[in-house]
């Protein structure tokens, strides 16, 4: 068998199970010419043991309008906000607290993500998902911030409660 020629990728993000015609799916994959029913159904079929997570897809797209997909790991925020049980991260994170990860929740995370990391140890995947908990304004139990956050005018402003231009 030849090989097919790619026209063309997709990536998307959709909760686990639950793809449907509808944006963002339909839009992107009719672009390309894709049976967009066909890929819903086994999206789903796939990813029903995972219901409810956000979970990363990249589809390739063949000449002959073929696909084939591959099911990414859930992204690190969505893990560490599963894991804490919060709806969002926090709003000014390097002052504000949305949380608290313990060295093992961490350790379970990046053991979860490592498949999609550029990672040569866990000790690695560990801090690329310690920095995206930094970024969300969640710390680790036993990691200090390097350095001291000061904030701009503009959001030492905010935090007094005083109008901002």
């Amino acid at each position: 068998m030849a090989d097919k020629k790619v026209t063309g990728f997709v990536k998307l993000q959709i909760p686990a199970g639950a793809a449907n015609p509808a944006p963002p799916v339909g839009p992107a994959l009719g672009a390309q010419g894709v049976n967009i029913m066909q890929f819903c159904q086994a999206f789903n079929a796939q990813t029903q043991d995972q219901a409810g997570t956000i979970i990363p897809v990249e589809i390739t797209v063949y000449e002959d309008k073929s696909f084939t997909f591959v099911c990414k790991t859930p992204p690190a925020a969505v893990l560490i906000k599963e894991k804490l049980g919060i709806k969002s991260g926090a709003a000014i994170p390097q002052i504000q607290v949305a949380g608290m990860l313990t060295e093992d929740q961490l350790r379970e995370i990046a053991e979860i993500k490592m498949p999609d990391l550029n990672a040569n140890d866990i000790e690695a995947a560990m801090e690329i998902v310690a920095g995206t908990a930094r970024s969300m304004g969640v710390r680790i139990e036993g990691r200090e911030m390097k350095k001291k956050y000061v904030p701009s005018r503009k959001v030492a402003a905010m935090l007094q409660g005083k109008a901002v231009d």
